[in-house]
């Protein structure tokens, strides 16, 4: 096969892949009561917001050498900060963490689950996410990608089956955002980066992904 013809098969298959993975998405969505319309525009604030890291604050390191940044954190972060060595800037993605708890707090609000079950759901995760989670040095906080999902899928579905993918969705994401990430802060100068971003690569974070799965399965 020419190499042109190679090329244009490969564009071929990462539209019509990029295509199945933003219909995964807005199923997800309209699964959890939203309608297409919204379910539409959330989707693409996410793309769009997966390159905006908003600093909250710095930690001095210890750590010795010089800080590498990686290409996504600088897609956007130089709009807000410099990097500096010898601190850690901890920041929150918009795209993989803010609409993400927004969307929880939303479905809090509708007051459709019982708040114990919440508290439950949230402290389970919680607790396997940090167990099961660990810093990976030049690439942030890693650990197995279907665990925290699938787990918020079968708490949920015992405690509270008729809610079960908006209690999913609330305990998977709020559960990896503690559990993986905020409680790992104390150890965030381990991974030797300049820029700490909860929520990091937008789309492909964990917190982001955990969502979506547990909603589809639940």
């Amino acid at each position: 096969m020419p190499v042109n013809s190679l090329f244009i098969f490969f564009l071929i298959s990462l539209f019509f892949a990029a295509m199945l993975q933003i219909h995964i998405f807005e199923v997800a969505f309209v699964k959890l009561g939203l309608t297409p319309e919204v379910a539409s525009f959330l989707l693409l604030a996410t793309l769009l917001g997966s390159g905006v890291n908003l600093p909250i604050y710095s930690m001095h390191t210890k750590a010795s050498g010089h800080l590498v940044m990686s290409q996504d954190q600088k897609m956007v972060w130089e709009i807000f900060q410099p990097a500096k060595e010898g601190k850690v800037v901890i920041a929150v993605n918009v795209g993989g963490c803010l609409i993400p708890i927004g969307l929880c707090l939303y479905f809090i609000s509708l007051q459709l689950i019982d708040p114990v079950k919440i508290v439950v759901g949230i402290f389970a995760i919680t607790a396997l996410s940090y167990k099961f989670s660990s810093l990976i040095p030049g690439m942030g906080v890693g650990m197995p990608v279907f665990l925290a999902p699938l787990a918020s899928v079968l708490l949920a579905l015992a405690l509270d089956p008729e809610h079960a993918a908006h209690l999913a969705y609330i305990s998977g994401v709020f559960g990896v955002l503690i559990g993986a990430d905020i409680l790992r802060l104390k150890n965030i100068a381990e991974l030797g980066s300049p820029v700490a971003a909860i929520g990091g690569a937008g789309t492909f974070d964990g917190i982001f992904i955990t969502g979506i799965i547990a909603a589809l399965l639940a």
